[in-house]
């Protein structure tokens, strides 16, 4: 994992990370809907030949899950620990580590939290219901984590622009 300081993209603020929760939210999420945006990500990740793991949760119920060529074992547990995260806050793995860090700490400083059980990187996005809130969230891991966080946000916002 490539940390937000040595990475080479600009790491977006706290406020861009909570504006991009605002706007990415769902109408209703079927198991159907599931299905699309993991094939969406799928998709996304042979065209572009990433390493990676998807997996979409809802509800404690795992409704999609895929492995790319090049990822491995420890992408799933990745996947698992960030997923933790989302379920814990409500919000993106990659907003609550940026949240510590806007505190000048980190999230395995300052949570207490096992950090075999939970992971504040990037990767993790809330699924939001529109007048429900938080009831799953979608996962992508093998990429260093803003790009991880970043891909998943594109898919979001990719298959939400087709609702």
């Amino acid at each position: 994992m490539t940390s937000p300081e040595h990475s080479p993209e600009p790491a977006p603020s706290v406020e861009e990370l909570e504006a991009q929760e605002r706007r990415l939210v769902f109408r209703r999420f079927t198991y159907e809907d599931a299905w699309a945006l993991g094939s969406l990500l799928v998709e996304m990740a042979r065209e572009r030949q990433v390493p990676v793991a998807v997996d979409i949760h809802r509800a404690g119920q795992q409704l999609f899950h895929a492995a790319l060529p090049g990822s491995a074992p420890d992408n799933d547990a990745w996947i698992a620990r960030k997923r933790r995260v989302v379920e814990r806050y409500g919000s993106a793995s990659y907003l609550v580590g940026a949240r510590h860090r806007a505190k000048g700490t980190t999230f395995e400083e300052s949570s207490r939290l096992d950090p075999d059980t939970y992971a504040a990187h990037g990767g993790s996005f809330p699924i939001t219901v529109e007048g429900v809130g938080v009831i799953g969230a979608v996962t992508v891991s093998g990429l260093p984590q803003l790009q991880d966080h970043r891909f998943v946000v594109e898919a979001l916002e990719r298959f939400l622009a087709d609702r």
